[in-house]
């Protein structure tokens, strides 16, 4: 049991659930730089990670493949571990603000998909790290996005 999740436990409160993000990335055909794919969200349009929670037993890394396939129409190789954790606020339809934690796995992507499920909800676009980290609302997740695109393969190791 992670160290959080016992301080969780002792001070109360419920555990958290913990959603799967992929992080899609490639080398660009010029200069080989890293470049990371998002989408955009469907309720307020921002730039994120494909994201989503683990059905069934699924592992947090196949979670995040099939996230990537539903919502960017992507597919390629996943690391088996999360390479780091950032959280975010989510607005409920009650109104009620839920805190989410999402472990994020690297994939790099092999293969783009003409036809996607939520192709007609989501737009998806490639961009350089830093470009892709000034998008994104979350520092953490934006300070991660840089650190892997300095050394995605020793970081993903």
């Amino acid at each position: 049991m992670r160290l959080t999740e016992k301080v969780r436990r002792l001070f109360g409160g419920n555990p958290r659930r913990v959603q799967a993000a992929a992080l899609p990335w490639r080398r660009s055909a010029t200069g080989g730089r890293i470049e990371i794919l998002l989408v955009t969200s469907r309720d307020t349009g921002r730039w994120v990670l494909p994201k989503g929670w683990p059905e069934g037993a699924e592992s947090l890394s196949e979670a995040a493949v099939r996230e990537a396939r539903e919502e960017a129409g992507i597919k390629g190789r996943a690391h088996a571990r999360e390479i780091g954790r950032f959280y975010y606020s989510k607005l409920r339809g009650s109104g009620v603000e839920w805190r989410c934690e999402v472990a994020i796995v690297p994939l790099e992507v092999t293969r783009e998909l003409a036809k996607w499920p939520e192709r007609k909800r989501r737009t998806r676009q490639w961009f350089a790290a830093r470009d892709a980290a000034a998008l994104v609302d979350e520092p953490d997740l934006a300070e991660l996005l840089l650190r892997f695109a300095d050394n995605p393969r020793e970081i993903a190791a």
